[in-house]
């Protein structure tokens, strides 16, 4: 059956005009037929259908118009060409208390934005308790808004945005103002809408959110449509992307390099060699080329392996081999990894560094094996191997690669259930007090106290 789609772009584009002067945009209007602008296209040829309660997050560098796409489908921008529908109620968070007046109360911007989103007056009254409560900012709600901070205006804006039964929410970048306490509080409403079947369209710069929270993911690039598709997939292909850019502005580190270095390095992982320019394989590899990762292994307890995908069991110790061969004079070395989730999300992760193995100077064509040892007390299911070096924590990395491999951890031996991602070791005591009775004799008669 076709989902009920909430939003549909299409060939949608926003064009700018920028002006030296000022006055040139008057002399535009008072002489017309020649431009005295600069033609900005932040957006251009934008085709998007998102289903009825997905969870987009959409990614790109500041600039690339994502700003500008949220506002379009926000009604608060006209694209210059294309068509837009949404259907349903739309719950906009664009810009830090956007749509709130300075000079009234925090409680007047609740029932003045109330209304502007459609409800009526009643309903705003019977949910003002609830959102003055999500906000927490105590009596500052009778305030003019003009005297809140930064963080009491987000707390807010946020409440009543998340409070009005939306059916399209779209948050951009509010979630990185506020309190830790109150972070945790709007992850935890935005998983309770998505839950509901609310549309939601999510600008972050934090991918850890994008993954945790998206069921789809969008990147833009440049104002044009780079990418789609779930959310770890688009967040590799968007660090890939920062690398390739930083790279085309580092001609040092660009020296001797191209976008085939790795054409004649093929990623050996248990085994079986993998070409990282083939087109089926799902590895991705990014940096700048002066040391390479040659070969990763992870074996069993035993220290052997005998397939592409291991298998493991519940909490079993494995030993992680990944070789390395440099091509370029390095200060330094650290080299990590990553064990990600299904969803991209790292829950096991080190690197050299932080467990005291400095690694010094290193010259071309000397060749390392570095070794890790751990175990995995993790939910039962499918996890991924991400291994990574760099100079240092400043400096690009000359070889990340995602998706080195895919491997399975197999349920606990006991049986016993793995509600959490890690499984940790515990003790549970339980003290049954029972209740004391006393026997109280008065007269012939006894009383249990």
């Amino acid at each position: 059956m076709t989902k009920e789609i909430a939003i549909s772009l299409k060939n949608v584009s926003k064009c700018f005009k920028r002006y030296v002067h000022p006055v040139d945009r008057l002399k535009e209007l008072l002489l017309p037929g020649k431009s005295r602008a600069d033609v900005f296209w932040a957006l251009q040829d934008i085709d998007l259908e998102i289903p009825k309660g997905q969870t987009v997050g959409i990614v790109g560098r500041n600039g690339s118009g994502k700003s500008t796409l949220l506002q379009i489908i926000a009604g608060t921008l006209t694209p210059t060409t294309g068509e837009v529908q949404v259907k349903g109620r739309v719950s906009a968070l664009l810009e830090l208390g956007s749509g709130f007046n300075p000079e009234f109360t925090g409680r007047q911007n609740v029932f003045f934005n109330g209304r502007l989103l459609g409800l009526s007056q009643q309903e705003i009254e019977d949910k003002f308790d609830e959102i003055a409560s999500f906000a927490d900012i105590g009596d500052f709600i009778n305030q003019p808004v003009k005297t809140y901070s930064s963080g009491m205006f987000v707390r807010l804006a946020f409440a009543v945005a998340v409070n009005v039964n939306p059916e399209i929410l779209i948050v951009d970048e509010a979630l990185a103002v506020g309190d830790v306490v109150f972070q945790h509080r709007c992850m935890r409403r935005m998983r309770a809408l998505m839950d509901s079947g609310v549309t939601t369209l999510f600008v972050s710069h934090d991918s850890g959110a994008i993954k945790t929270l998206c069921n789809w993911a969008v990147m833009i690039h440049d104002g044009q449509l780079y990418t789609s598709g779930l959310p770890n997939r688009v967040i590799i292909d968007y660090m890939k992307l920062l690398t390739e850019l930083e790279l085309e502005l580092s001609p040092v580190d660009v020296e001797s390099q191209s976008s085939d270095r790795y054409n004649s390095v093929d990623l050996r992982c248990n085994g079986v060699y993998v070409n990282s320019q083939s087109s089926n394989v799902k590895l991705t590899r990014r940096g700048n080329g002066k040391a390479v990762i040659e070969e990763v292994k992870l074996l069993n307890e035993s220290e052997e392996f005998t397939s592409e995908s291991p298998i493991f069991g519940f909490n079993e110790e494995v030993t992680l081999l990944i070789n390395l061969k440099v091509n370029q004079p390095l200060q330094g070395c650290i080299i990590g990894f990553y064990i990600c989730d299904k969803n991209g999300n790292e829950i096991i992760g080190s690197n050299t560094l932080e467990e005291n193995q400095k690694i010094g100077k290193l010259s071309p064509g000397d060749r390392l094996e570095i070794e890790f040892k751990f175990k995995l007390p993790v939910r039962p299911g499918s996890y991924s191997l991400t291994v990574a070096g760099t100079e240092n924590y400043t400096s690009m990395t000359f070889d990340w690669i995602d998706n080195a491999m895919v491997f399975q951890v197999l349920t606990p031996s006991t049986g016993k259930l793995i509600h959490a991602l890690v499984e940790q070791p515990m003790k549970v005591n339980i003290i049954h007090e029972k209740k004391l009775t006393t026997n109280i004799k008065i007269g012939k008669t006894n009383i249990k106290v």
